[in-house]
């Protein structure tokens, strides 16, 4: 089968209505006391807009099979400037805000925490549709909360370099102990300051709900229908996950597919969740209904490895059964396990957990199988700064030796980030902002 290749946004652009109301119970602007949403109407395609997605592709290519398994990627990260699937709903959110400005002419300033990838996507759209001239630099804006343990993965471009441009879009780093906790700043920043912008003819955008991340990935599900349909042979969609955004989104995209007619539910994908142990909080509920750590396997050190074989869903062996092997995938408890718990119940799945010990030793295997894909895995993977495909490619390759994947014979991976040190700049160090909370925000945001 060839590699095929897909411009997710504009491609699908006419279903993306469709894909809202699937998604959101709202679509239309909220501007009042409980805050603002620019709502979901998007601009035509003109020219102008057309460049502005013309990162948005993706591309389906075959790999070798793995022990009587076909093995495709679903590669998400052809945007060189993020290196991430999260250039998708980045885009839609950016261009949703676009839409708002025309309609109403009202500036606009996009609010996320994030680790990092969510940050520097929002970031690149943001800059994106300033050079387009979709708006005007004191128009746009956005302002990114990130942990200071994601600090390397933070990019340089004008939004840091320009003086002008960086003071409109300040970067805001958190060094407190817990990571997640930039998520309840936002929040709490939010709630408590953005009637005061409003009132004041600001609108702060806190663009952290799933429904803004939902729409974008619901294309991955039209772009497979295209590139290769699901047959008559059992597929599994396989995920690096931290509260699953991106497998919701594509099973949002599956449901309207089946709505329309056009793919039966009977085909409809299982799941797999794969996680790493800093936060195995989605598969521990799968498994167990709850978050509780104490579900973990317990591990006994030999010959200075931990190692454990009660739990094929769990790492068997590890450097640390506490390692944190990405930072990006940091949520704790996230509220998205339900609906991905029902999902697999319904249409079939499973999870499992990896270490940095067994994606290490799976990596020379991992490069042979992505040679030629077009997202290559670098010579050392010390070089790596983004995980999430090795994590998705080596849970996958340890489900099917453990026979967690026996039922399926299609098995699509989700390549929804790589990227190395050499594929960019460092955020400097003047770009960031330091913050230890709600009060420190609001001087940068509001000052």
């Amino acid at each position: 089968m060839p590699n095929h290749a897909a411009n997710l946004l504009l491609d699908f652009y006419d279903r993306l209505p469709t894909s809202i109301a699937a998604c959101v119970d709202r679509t239309e602007p909220v501007r009042d006391d409980t805050g603002f949403s620019p709502g979901f109407l998007l601009p035509e395609p003109d020219a102008r807009v057309e460049r502005f997605f013309s990162v948005a592709t993706a591309r389906w290519q075959p790999l070798e099979s793995y022990s009587g398994h076909r093995l495709n990627l679903l590669d998400l990260t052809c945007n060189p400037a993020t290196g991430t699937t999260k250039t998708f709903p980045s885009l839609l959110i950016v261009a949703r805000a676009v839409e708002y400005i025309r309609r109403y002419g009202e500036a606009v300033t996009i609010f996320s925490p994030t680790s990092a990838n969510k940050g520097v996507a929002l970031r690149d759209a943001v800059l994106r549709a300033i050079d387009a001239g979709l708006a005007e630099p004191e128009q746009l804006r956005t302002v990114i909360l990130a942990p200071r343990s994601c600090q390397a993965k933070l990019r340089s471009s004008r939004l840091s370099t320009d003086p002008a441009l960086r003071a409109l879009n300040p970067l805001l780093v958190y060094g407190g102990p817990e990571p997640e906790r930039v998520k309840a700043i936002g929040r709490a920043f939010a709630d408590k300051y953005a009637g005061d912008l409003r009132a004041r003819g600001e609108n702060l955008w806190f663009s952290l709900e799933l429904g803004n991340y939902l729409v974008a990935d619901t294309a991955r599900a039209f772009f497979e229908q295209q590139a290769a349909p699901a047959g008559t042979a059992p597929r599994l969609h396989a995920h690096a996950v931290s509260s699953a955004f991106g497998l919701l989104g594509y099973h949002r995209g599956r449901a309207v597919l089946e709505g329309s007619g056009a793919v039966s539910q009977d085909s409809r994908p299982a799941s797999l969740l794969v996680q790493h142990l800093g936060t195995p909080d989605m598969v521990l509920n799968l498994r167990n209904g709850d978050f509780d750590r104490a579900n973990l396997p317990a591990y006994e050190r030999h010959g200075g490895l931990y190692r454990q074989s009660a739990d094929p869903r769990f790492p068997q062996v590890t450097y640390d059964p506490d390692e944190v092997l990405d930072p990006t995938f940091y949520t704790h408890r996230p509220a998205t396990s339900p609906e991905m718990n029902g999902l697999i119940e319904r249409f079939g799945g499973d999870g499992i957990v990896v270490s940095l010990a067994e994606c290490v030793a799976r990596y020379p295997e991992l490069r042979e199988l992505l040679a030629g894909s077009g997202c290559e895995l670098p010579a050392d993977f010390r070089q790596l700064r983004e995980w999430s495909l090795v994590m998705a490619m080596t849970g996958v390759l340890n489900a099917i030796d453990r026979g967690l994947a026996d039922p399926w014979d299609d098995v699509v991976v989700h390549g929804s980030g790589c990227y190395t040190a050499a594929d960019y700049l460092p955020l400097e160090p003047e770009a960031m902002i330091e913050v230890a909370g709600v009060e420190d925000v609001a001087a940068v945001v509001c000052g």
